[in-house]
């Protein structure tokens, strides 16, 4: 089986980039044995602009001679990872194989995370760039695998983002996984030193048995 090159996108609500949900996450993957690096997609910039600096990026894995690309975020990178693998208008060698998304801000329509809809499209947008940046309203049947997983009583990015992007996903036929795990702490990153850290157990496997 070829190599899988994944790139970790950490969360920040598009202000900032946190650093536990960085390079300690690349080196859990390369402790699988996976190639991983992480990308520090642009910040305080309205979209498209982090969609297609991680495409960009995509390309350039790919160039390197990576045949297969995951994407991983966390938050606001996991809405970064799932806009890379859902929007339409994505070029072949900018197409990934499979993404992980670690409590992910899924949907600009809710209210909750505000701060992340703000930074990516402005105090004022309207319901149409709303909808086109909500991943749940850009799932279609071609969407790679997806690893969705997210804290029960996320106070920050409430899980019904990641409930949302579930049946989504159910509905179109991708092949995927959801977990809620226990906890109420947003931004945990590999949450070790709590139950919520069977994501990673979970998430190697599922890595491992992808085709």
């Amino acid at each position: 089986m070829d190599e899988l090159h994944v790139i970790v996108l950490p969360g920040g609500g598009y202000h900032r980039h946190a650093p536990h949900e960085g390079e300690p996450v690349a080196e859990w993957l390369r402790g699988l044995g996976h190639a991983a690096s992480v990308f520090e997609y642009p910040v305080l910039t309205r979209h498209p602009g982090p969609l297609d600096a991680v495409r960009a990026r995509v390309r350039e894995v790919r160039a390197a001679g990576a045949a297969r690309v995951a994407l991983l975020g966390f938050s606001a990178g996991g809405h970064a990872a799932g806009m890379a693998a859902y929007a339409p208008g994505a070029a072949p060698e900018e197409a990934v194989d499979a993404v992980v998304l670690c409590y992910p801000v899924v949907s600009m329509m809710l209210e909750e995370h505000r701060g992340s809809r703000e930074n990516l499209l402005g105090a004022g947008a309207s319901w149409a760039a709303r909808r086109a940046t909500s991943l749940d309203l850009l799932v279609s049947a071609s969407a790679p695998p997806s690893f969705v997983w997210h804290t029960a009583e996320d106070g920050v990015v409430p899980v019904q983002h990641s409930y949302l992007l579930g049946m989504e996903l159910a509905a179109a036929a991708v092949p995927h996984e959801l977990h809620v795990l226990p906890g109420a702490t947003h931004g945990i990153g590999l949450a070790e030193g709590s139950p919520a850290a069977a994501w990673t157990t979970l998430c190697a496997a599922w890595l491992h048995a992808l085709p």
